[in-house]
């Protein structure tokens, strides 16, 4: 009976992992590489989805979804029209000084909307470009070779440095019209990836006392006994995550405490099931199978919600526990996502959410949000229209990484990740040639 169950909870895990994979097929543009943000048509790509792309297509030549050589092609398309898309000032431009704009045209790829060059999402996509380099590593392939090449011409052109703008820590962006971002990555946040490719960069390499600067102003929260880093949305515990294998690894905060940043994505998945569970807002539908708070898309303004609560929602919001915010938002792909962390937890969650609310998948994947206290004739409330590529890529990867370690072991035979940890100051594990088996055995 046990068998019975783990195989039918490896198919459903298999089945939403294709799902979420097919999505870079379906919502991508072959040309030129571009993945769009959402499903909705007509919205611009997304460059951080770009970087989940890449990292997935490798998952999904190991799955047999897609051949090595049709991975191949798309992804030396994706680093062709990034190496060679305009760089300039005009605010028409792909990018600047080696970044890139947070949204691109799908077809010319030049900048969307207004927005800005961004530096988190520059390293979302180059971390995906990385893991290409690693992965398509075959040495008497003319297209992987070339895959390698352009790896590392777009790796070392970003000026990292400069997105200091003389200060001790990255700006959160830049644009033609107005200079620097007023924001910094300063504190606990998804932002560990970026000082890491930028701490390795041969070119452009920011200091070690920026990434002490990051790390100056963390916040730390007791979880029952145990202290941990406190950050309210989830994602920002599972982004880094998904290419940095932070199994008892350490950085100084994280050496002065004993403890590291894998297990305090446990705990944090601990804290946002005690809030569902306590359900202070009194929301419809939490308990402590269904949670999930993190930053998605939410309900426009309504003033139809059950179970009398005032009508107050946020749309797009970086929701979090146990401090919020919470309008009744759950992200559903937010529990599935944290398989390599808590597989019991993740798995509970993701059939309780499939069992309690059967329809809300969108093209067998999970939407970007929905809020169940929202009053419509479904019994899911409200429910995005739209699927998320950055949930897509997230939901392929760490289901990847629960079942084989498999973009962690890729990442961390990656030179640059190796010497932007060693950098920050990280020791420990499989940075002094401990397995992650051993490194569970020793210090778990």
């Amino acid at each position: 009976m046990l068998q019975r169950i783990e195989d039918i909870d490896a198919a459903l895990v298999d089945r939403l992992q294709h799902s979420a994979f097919k999505y870079f097929l379906k919502y991508s543009n072959p040309e030129n590489g571009l993945v769009a943000d959402t499903s909705i048509g007509g919205v611009p790509a997304s460059i951080a989805a770009v970087g989940f792309a890449l990292s997935s297509y490798p998952v999904g030549v190991e799955r047999c979804w897609i051949s090595r050589e049709e991975a191949a092609e798309r992804t030396v398309n994706t680093l062709r029209f990034f190496a060679e898309a305009r760089q300039g000032e005009e605010r028409h431009a792909t990018g600047y000084r080696g970044f890139f704009y947070h949204f691109l045209h799908m077809d010319t790829g030049h900048r969307a909307w207004n927005s800005e060059l961004s530096t988190i999402d520059t390293a979302l996509l180059v971390a995906g470009i990385l893991t290409s380099a690693q992965y398509f590593n075959r040495e008497d392939d003319e297209t992987e070779t070339e895959i390698r090449e352009l790896a590392t011409f777009i790796y070392e052109r970003v000026d990292w440095r400069w997105a200091l703008n003389k200060g001790d820590t990255i700006s959160m962006g830049w644009k033609p019209s107005s200079g620097f971002l007023r924001w910094r990555y300063h504190g606990f946040d998804e932002a560990i990836i970026l000082y890491t490719l930028a701490l390795a960069s041969p070119t452009h390499p920011i200091p070690q006392s920026s990434y002490d600067a990051f790390t100056s102003s963390y916040s730390w929260m007791l979880h029952g006994e145990q202290s941990y880093l406190y950050a309210g949305p989830l994602f920002i515990h599972l982004f880094s995550h998904a290419w940095i294998d932070f199994r008892t690894i350490q950085d100084k905060p994280m050496a002065e405490r004993n403890w590291d940043y894998f297990r305090n994505t446990q705990v944090m998945i601990n804290v946002q099931r005690d809030y569902a569970e306590r359900n202070p807002g009194q929301f419809v539908g939490y308990n402590r199978n269904i949670w999930g708070f993190s930053a998605c898309d939410g309900p426009p303004p309504t003033r139809r919600m059950r179970g009398g609560r005032q009508p107050k929602v946020l749309g797009y919001a970086a929701r979090g526990a146990p401090l919020g915010p919470d309008d009744g938002t759950i992200a559903p792909w937010a529990a599935l996502a944290c398989l390599p962390y808590d597989r019991q937890a993740a798995l509970d969650g993701t059939k309780a959410l499939l069992t309690t609310y059967p329809n809300l998948l969108l093209e067998g994947g999970f939407p970007g949000g929905f809020n169940p206290t929202v009053k419509t004739k479904r019994p899911e409330g409200w429910v995005d229209d739209r699927t998320v590529g950055i949930d897509q890529g997230l939901v392929v990867m760490t289901i990847e990484n629960d079942r084989s370690d498999f973009i962690w072991k890729l990442m961390r035979q990656s030179p640059v990740i190796r010497l932007g940890l060693e950098r920050a100051g990280f020791t420990g594990g499989w940075l002094e040639g401990i397995e992650p088996e051993e490194v569970v055995r020793k210090f778990g």
